[in-house]
């Protein structure tokens, strides 16, 4: 539990110096407020001179908080930001590049980072972020059903999937199914379009690109497991418990995220540990991208303690400190030197995940990428249901991502034009 002081989340982002002792704000979200609570006091005793005041917003929250610091002003010194926002922030001017404190860095080492997670930092060539957690999908599944159906290891291509996907349900009971694909839930499909050589955003971000001939064929591959019920048509809220139901073999594939590894090892009792585990995202033709997730590290533009709050950045990227935040959390850290020591390197069921990483695909760098996404999988719930078919679904998703992505075409050539 945070201390009460932790909890409090000023009107005004800036907190003052006393004498030579500098105060950073800290704006932090969610769980990953606590955590780094409790790794800041190590910071203070090597920094004396800096104080951090770690300042909690809850997620649902902290979306419109940022903004209303931003018109006002009133904008902490660092905060963690997910990686989706970065775009939008960046558009308000109120992120400093941090390049040249890169440059600069003997911690922070750019080729340390996976790939993918370090390219959702950069907008328009220029790094707003530091990565400081990532999040992906992938599948978590039942070693045993798959066995039983005739197969020795999970897939590795699509072909493979919809092979074992079959098998599975052939031999399921009555309201039991393959897959678990929360219909609510725009990663999973998202993960799937990500794998596809065409962008999801075309024209440099002013059109979608849905009805690209990829994402159609994303799209199909989606559609088809609803239709072939291997998954229900239910959306996470109808599935409160899905670590039983998986545990029960309701289900014999999960598609989810990292967090899980902790709850299935909660959640099922010790005679079950060894009938699960995870496996990398199968691809259309061998292994496949997933989503490049996860929260960043930013300096705001107006902070008079840069210098420091870089110093807070570069302590909370070295591959120590994201090991034991990782034990604190289980959130993954985006530098592979973090995962050569400790839990991370010695537990199985991590692996599968450290083996994505290197395949994840950042999202097109767009403010309005978030509600886009989310028409995507509304317009994709109507397709699994038989209200549309694949085709006409692509032509609505790009229609709406058209309407969504109107002012930005109106920005970007009112710019082109005053050139």
């Amino acid at each position: 539990m945070l201390a009460p002081a932790l909890l409090l989340l000023g009107v005004s982002g800036c907190g003052g110096d006393q004498g030579d002792r500098h105060t950073l704000t800290f704006w932090a979200m969610g769980r990953e407020s606590e955590a780094v609570a409790q790794l800041v006091p190590a910071f203070e005793r090597e920094h004396p001179d800096i104080h951090v005041d770690v300042q909690q917003l809850p997620w649902k929250a902290a979306h419109q908080k940022l903004l209303t610091a931003i018109a006002g002003d009133t904008t902490p010194d660092v905060a963690q930001l997910g990686n989706t926002w970065i775009a939008e922030l960046q558009a308000l001017d109120a992120l400093e590049p941090l390049q040249s404190d890169v440059d600069r860095s003997r911690v922070v080492q750019a080729a340390d980072y996976f790939p993918g997670i370090w390219a959702t930092n950069r907008i328009d060539g220029v790094l707003y972020g530091i990565p400081w957690y990532v999040d992906t999908r992938l599948l978590f599944y039942r070693k045993d059903l798959l066995a039983a159906a005739g197969f020795d290891a999970p897939p590795r291509d699509w072909a493979a999937w919809s092979r074992q996907l079959a098998a599975l349900q052939a031999r399921a009971a009555p309201d039991h199914y393959a897959i678990l694909l929360p219909s609510n839930e725009f990663e999973q499909l998202l993960s799937l379009g990500l794998q596809q050589d065409e962008p999801l955003l075309r024209d440099g971000g002013r059109y979608g690109n849905f009805e690209s001939a990829g994402f159609k064929r994303a799209l199909a591959f989606y559609v088809d497991i609803f239709k072939r019920h291997e998954a229900p048509l239910l959306a996470n809220t109808e599935v409160p418990n899905p670590w039983a139901e998986v545990g029960r073999g309701v289900y014999a594939f999960y598609f989810s995220g990292p967090w899980n590894i902790g709850e299935f090892r909660r959640r099922l009792p010790a005679t079950q540990q060894d009938v699960w585990a995870t496996a990398p995202l199968p691809g259309p033709h061998g292994p496949g991208a997933g989503i490049a997730g996860g929260s960043s590290l930013v300096i705001f533009r107006h902070s008079p303690r840069q210098a420091q709050a870089w110093q807070l950045i570069e302590y909370l990227s070295r591959p120590d400190v994201q090991q034991k935040f990782y034990a604190l959390l289980g959130d993954m850290p985006p530098r592979r030197s973090a995962w050569l020591g400790g839990g991370l390197r010695d537990d199985p069921a991590v692996q599968a995940f450290r083996e994505q990483l290197e395949r994840v695909k950042p999202t097109p760098p767009v403010p309005e990428w978030e509600r886009i996404v989310t028409e995507m999988q509304l317009v994709a719930a109507r397709a699994a249901h038989g209200e549309l078919t694949v085709d006409q679904a692509a032509a609505e998703i790009d229609r709406r991502a058209d309407a969504i992505l109107a002012k930005r075409r109106w920005m970007l050539d009112r710019q082109q034009g005053a050139r």
